[in-house]
């Protein structure tokens, strides 16, 4: 799998070069994803704007991942959804489960949000 990885202070935008993600690409995208999760730096911005296609099974384990990130505290943003993958994931009715937003810059401030969010909730309760 092909992917573009730009750290920023706060993130990681992980930006997919591949039109499409099967099944076979599943566990590759997993171990990808998850890993960061054990680094400093554990949120996410995964950039979708080259993927046309998903297999069922990825879309729903992104959708895991996502979880994952969630529970253990860290954000996952994705963006830049083609009009074409926007109507696979409606199809299947993971859409409206996925923590989307239109542009990068969108995905930045929500990343930047549940930043603050996590800090206050840290001091509201130490």
């Amino acid at each position: 799998m092909q992917v573009k990885i730009d750290t920023k202070e706060k993130f990681h935008v992980i930006t997919i070069h591949e039109k499409e993600i099967s099944a076979n690409m599943t566990e590759e995208l997993n171990t990808l994803l998850l890993t960061f999760l054990e680094s400093p730096v554990r949120s996410i911005v995964l950039n979708m704007e080259d993927i046309r296609r998903i297999d069922d099974n990825a879309a729903e384990s992104l959708i895991l991942i996502q979880q994952r990130f969630y529970e253990l505290n860290a954000s996952f943003v994705a963006c830049n959804i083609t009009d074409e993958l926007t109507a696979q994931l409606e199809k299947i009715s993971l859409l409206e489960m996925l923590n989307a937003v239109p542009t990068e810059s969108e995905a930045y401030d929500i990343v930047q949000i549940e930043e603050i969010e996590r800090e206050y909730m840290e001091d509201e309760n130490p």
